[in-house]
């Protein structure tokens, strides 16, 4: 049975990490009746094993219930819940083009975080209808007051409007579920329109092919129908659709503002590509709607497995993965050292810490990943362009005219005291101070153009220790920027190891050549002869460290006698150890190849 658009309310709950989404979302989902004392779970729509364990949301989820106010009315509403972590940012972008509203949710305690911001700035820029929800007013710490004050402050909304709560003991949630029936507008759209239907999300289903989660615009979607996505031109039959309430429930149709699944026997989510709209094959549209810009990787990294005989089993694994993460991208890759394997993109370091988890863990598979780089881009004296990611194809450097790499626009919220140790970290990773501006509340934003690629390399553990916890830290890509960059190699015994290259700025050439070398040091077993390890910038070696030789007592069977047997004995070992360094190879252990990642400073 259809509902009348003006009872439908689809709305999104965004914040800053920890602020009690999934929790909030929980209570909801319990006053909706969509969960009870036997089927209630915390964090229920986090349906990850990886979500629950680290207590985070990756992929974003939603539920429809309906749910009647106080003066008697019954609304459908259609709650998407979405991620806080900033490697997640464009999953939050896809969930708010389903939407009319938001709740935006801050804490009690910690007040306007860096990314409460950002979300902020990106329900303004979708036109959505915001209401402030201050959540963990039950902890000691809670000041509601100082957060009404930043709610209008900072944040520019009307502090009237604004709703106190506990998500945890659910105080106060019923009246976040009047407001939205009052404050959020129904959607708008013509249900005699032809059928437009955005693709928010899709996800691959064993029985069921790809199955795609849509918000119906214009109007109705029925069981049945043959329905044409409007970037490539194929066709489907429409063989379920439905809602979703922690499981898919059928329907008949989906009418218009309404958010549910469709599924339709298509084999690959690579042709249910988010943001592509849906229409009828015998009435189509004329025109698609927006859209979503493409997310792209920003991290790039090389996944090997460990046993070479399971490389097709990594290939097979990374085909699911995609299907389910349309963000992913891989393409083959060799290395003298690691052997057969794939270089991955990625949207962040936490996404690629998941992926490979994910792979480890539901593929059985034992991974090394090489060190993450990002994309550089590269004018040759030819002028011809190159996007670079892989260090092994770094070109000569005399046939290079231009180097570029990217940046990005770096937001950090900070107390006063901590702004000193902030400032340093930033110029010490090559950032320009672009505004610095006080808040209402005594924080400190700070605005930064910083290359990606420092802000990778563990800037973000560093933040958190020169702040003891407090700064929060929010990031976009901005643009690409002149650099001059350097590929260092390192050489193990006079050979270059592919898998530990890297592209560095000159100025960092030096101090990474040397960490790494010294690393090494530790991490390689001693063999019967002298290793040296170098770390090279073409032909000039910055650094180097000798692994002695392990010294066999060859003497040790002459008791006493004459000198000369000695000697013979001395000069046969010494001769060996010289052909043994000629033909000798040393095997390094997977430790070496991990230490890039996790660098000791």
């Amino acid at each position: 049975m259809s509902i009348d658009q003006k009872y439908i309310r689809n709305f999104s709950i965004i914040a800053h990490i920890d602020h009690g989404k999934s929790t909030l979302a929980d209570r909801i989902l319990g006053l909706g009746g969509v969960t009870d004392a036997r089927t209630g779970k915390d964090q229920i729509l986090d349906s990850m094993d990886i979500e629950r364990e680290r207590g985070i949301t990756i992929k974003m989820n939603s539920a429809t219930f309906r749910y009647k106010t106080e003066d008697g009315t019954t609304y459908v509403y259609n709650l998407i819940d979405t991620p806080g972590h900033v490697d997640f940012t464009y999953e939050v972008s896809r969930s708010l083009a389903a939407c009319e509203g938001v709740i935006l949710v801050v804490d009690a305690s910690q007040g306007v975080e860096a990314q409460t911001l950002a979300n902020l700035y990106l329900a303004m820029e979708a036109n959505l209808r915001i209401i402030p929800v201050i959540n963990k007013i039950d902890l000691p710490a809670a000041d509601v007051p100082r957060c009404l004050h930043l709610i209008e402050e900072t944040l520019g909304l009307d502090p009237t409007e604004a709703i106190a709560v506990s998500a945890k003991t659910g105080q106060n949630v019923p009246a976040i579920l009047e407001s939205i029936a009052k404050l959020i507008p129904p959607p708008n759209g013509d249900k005699d329109a032809p059928l437009r239907a955005l693709i928010y999300d899709s996800y691959y289903d064993s029985y069921c092919g790809a199955v795609m989660k849509v918000r119906v615009v214009d109007g109705a979607l029925k069981k049945g129908d043959r329905i044409r996505f409007m970037t490539h031109d194929r066709e489907y039959l429409v063989t379920e659709v439905g809602i979703t309430a922690i499981t898919n429930q059928p329907r008949e149709e989906l009418s218009v503002g309404e958010v549910g699944y469709v599924i339709s026997g298509i084999k690959s989510v690579e042709d249910t590509r988010v943001g592509d709209t849906v229409t009828l094959a015998n009435r189509p549209a004329v025109q698609a709607l927006a859209g979503y810009r493409e997310a792209k990787p920003m991290v790039f990294a090389g996944l090997f497995p460990i046993n070479g005989e399971d490389y097709p089993v990594l290939k097979d694994a990374l085909l699911k993965l995609k299907m389910n993460d349309a963000s992913l991208v891989f393409e083959p890759e060799s290395s003298n050292a690691l052997g057969f394997g794939y270089r991955v993109g990625y949207l962040g370091l936490l996404h690629m810490e998941i992926i490979q988890e994910r792979l480890e863990r539901e593929f059985n598979l034992d991974l090394i990943n090489s060190a993450p780089t990002v994309k550089y881009r590269i004018t040759l004296t030819d002028k011809t362009e190159l996007e670079i990611d892989n260090p092994a194809k770094w070109p000569d450097p005399v046939r290079i005219e231009t180097m570029t790499e990217p940046h990005v626009r770096a937001t950090i919220l900070t107390p006063p005291e901590f702004v000193g140790n902030i400032l340093a970290l930033c110029q010490d990773k090559r950032g320009i101070q672009e505004n610095m501006i006080y808040l209402a509340d005594g924080k400190i934003q700070l605005l930064y153009s910083m290359p990606l690629s420092e802000l990778i390399f563990e800037f973000y553990d560093k933040l958190k220790s020169c702040s003891k916890g407090y700064a929060s830290l929010d990031y976009e890509a901005s643009d690409y920027k002149d650099s001059d960059l350097v590929k260092v190699d390192i050489l193990v015994n006079g050979e270059p190891v592919d898998a530990l290259a890297m592209i560095v700025h000159r100025s960092r050439a030096d101090q990474r050549g040397r960490q790494l070398v010294d690393k090494l040091k530790e991490l390689i077993p001693r063999q019967q002869f002298q290793i040296p390890l170098q770390a090279a910038m073409g032909a000039k070696v910055i650094a180097r460290e000798n692994i002695s030789a392990l010294r066999k007592n060859v003497t040790a069977k002459c008791y006493g006698g004459d000198i000369t047997r000695k000697k013979k004995l001395l000069e046969k070992q010494k001769e060996g150890k010289k052909r043994m360094k000629q033909v000798g190879s040393v095997e390094i252990p997977q430790e070496a190849f991990l230490a890039l990642l996790k660098s000791d400073q």
